[in-house]
């Protein structure tokens, strides 16, 4: 029996552009003699659709799709992720279509509501598991969040005699989350010895990426065969029907490589889907980002041109009395190793116009953060103003250290319609410069070594204000990721005084961080759907 898994990168509510990819993999998989082809968690709507599923229409032109995409089965299986509708009630469903009939129905069980995961807003839990056959061979079908529980449909279809386990997913990475689902796999095709095809989808959505890494794990827990992650992929195995049975009838398949990624490749890989589906998705051309010399906006300047190419990115230098020479030398290198036009546009006359206008009321008072956010505003507004007059998508540079503590300034650095690193931790910044430094050298040495600064005043480094990254971030992750409480993160070694201040800062920082562009999410716990807090809220853990 052989398989295609199509791996493919839907957008949501562009029904056309997915029924074609659609279209275009189902022939494919014909044109190779695939006795079933199996796609993605709704990829007739692409995921997740949010609120466009309370809109009857939009759940009836998915229907209207379903049906096109039967039209297209005369010779081929084709399992296929959609919304149903039953009476009142919509379902995250997987249609079986054979023969230009649709052949049955699942409806996923396990409705996900946690982290990024709203499903039981919008679906009503199916309450069957489905077995179909093909070629003589028991078949089951489940999706997504009904892999991870060992007891329901699962169960259920093997204790029937399922042989072959059809898995559709719309499984969002995070940097670990690629082994986590395979170990998952593994175990569930091995104790209950079965053949599980598993197809995810690829692609950015907003804030979340899709890795796709779709496999086929054998009744021993072996991944025999997967695909590229962050790419666009059509899978072929054949399943042998008897040991004599090797899928001889069937023309040659191309050979398939797969290197596995190591985490750093994977979150970069990660980075540069998300943002180049943005960017596509919303149909903007190019991108502009103010380069300041500093180790952020040069790893997003990378990110974008290894994104969309250096014939769609700009820079903007905007130098204050407080820039030193090394920053402008360092973007300027930045700018030329990349490739991209690079605007200089100085602030210091704005700036000082700024303080004349406001001396009559400022006056007698002593110059404060205000005059260091002015400095940051004034670069917003210059970035916005490229980016209404030309078109551009302006991309923040901030990381999620400065998020998390609200080392940002409103309006000023946090402008723009991306925050591309935004759930970067400051020292894996770091760390994704060296790698993509590895591949070719873009940034230059200094920018990784030297003290970071916001340079809005003399003599500035962001250690006045913050603990040091590499004492910070941990904290961080603690705190955001894994919600440990400040004695607890102290037990751990930490110092007191540090922890209980870092925590202020972020617990303060709530409204900044709502205001926020959206960002792409890498780590467990992003800003965003993943952790939703009050900003009026006096509940603490950063008081002693």
């Amino acid at each position: 029996m052989r398989i295609a898994l199509a791996q493919i990168n839907p957008t949501v509510g562009d029904l056309k552009g997915n029924f074609l990819k659609i279209k275009e993999n189902i022939l494919k998989a014909i044109e190779f003699k695939a006795d079933i082809v199996i796609f993605p968690e709704l990829a007739v709507t692409g995921y997740p659709p949010e609120d466009l599923l309370l809109k009857p229409n939009f759940i009836r032109d998915n229907l209207k799709k379903l049906k096109e995409i039967t039209s297209l089965t005369k010779d081929i299986t084709t399992i296929v992720g959609f919304v149903d509708k039953v009476g009142k009630d919509i379902y995250n469903s997987a249609a079986v279509l054979s023969n230009n009939k649709i052949k049955g129905i699942y409806h996923k069980i396990y409705l996900p509501n946690y982290g990024v995961f709203d499903e039981q807003r919008y679906f009503k839990s199916g309450d069957k598991p489905f077995i179909f056959n093909i070629k003589g061979v028991s078949c089951g079908v489940i999706i997504c969040e009904d892999i991870w529980h060992e007891e329901g449909p699962l169960e259920l279809e093997v204790k029937r005699g399922a042989k072959v386990l059809f898995v559709l997913n719309a499984s969002p990475y995070y940097a670990g989350k690629v082994h986590k689902r395979e170990k998952v796999i593994k175990k569930q095709a091995k104790e209950n010895k079965i053949f599980i095809a598993y197809v995810n989808m690829v692609g950015g959505q907003d804030e979340l990426v899709f890795d796709g890494s779709s496999m086929i794990v054998d009744p021993n827990g072996k991944t025999i065969l997967q695909s590229e992650s962050f790419k666009e992929d059509l899978l072929f195995y054949d399943i042998p029907l008897t040991k004599e049975d090797k899928g001889s009838h069937k023309p040659p398949l191309p050979e398939k490589k797969f290197k596995k990624l190591s985490l750093i490749e994977e979150v970069y890989n990660a980075l540069i889907l998300g943002l180049k589906d943005y960017i596509n998705k919303n149909n903007f051309k190019k991108v502009v980002i103010g380069l300041s010399g500093g180790v952020d906006s040069s790893l997003v300047a990378t990110l974008a041109v290894d994104a969309i190419g250096k014939e769609n990115v700009i820079g903007v230098f905007m130098p204050s009395k407080y820039s030193s020479i090394g920053s402008k030398e360092d973007a300027e290198e930045v700018a030329k190793n990349l490739g991209i036009k690079l605007l200089t546009i100085p602030i210091q006359e704005i700036f000082e116009t700024y303080l004349k206008i406001l001396n009559p009321v400022f006056s007698g008072l002593k110059e404060d953060i205000t005059e260091e956010n002015l400095q940051a505003r004034i670069r917003g507004n210059i970035i916005m103003a490229l980016s209404n007059k030309f078109k551009y998508l302006a991309l923040a540079t901030g990381n999620k250290s400065e998020m998390s503590t609200g080392y940002a300034t409103l309006y000023g650095d946090m402008a723009g319609g991306f925050a591309v690193i935004k759930d970067v931790p400051k020292m894996l910044v770091y760390e994704l410069c060296r790698y993509r430094n590895s591949i070719s050298f873009v940034i230059p040495e200094r920018v990784l070594t030297k003290a970071p600064t916001a340079e809005l005043k003399p003599n500035q480094k962001d250690s006045d204000t913050l603990p040091p990254y590499p004492e910070l971030d941990p904290i961080l992750k603690l705190y955001i990721e894994e919600d440990k409480e400040a004695k607890e993160i102290i037990k751990m070694g930490f110092n007191e005084k540090t922890v209980y201040n870092v925590l202020k800062m972020v617990d303060k920082s709530e409204y900044k961080r709502r205001q926020a562009a959206p960002g792409i999410k890498i780590t467990p716990k992003a800003f965003g759907k993943d952790r939703r807090m009050p900003i009026t809220n006096k509940y603490t853990n950063s008081t002693q």
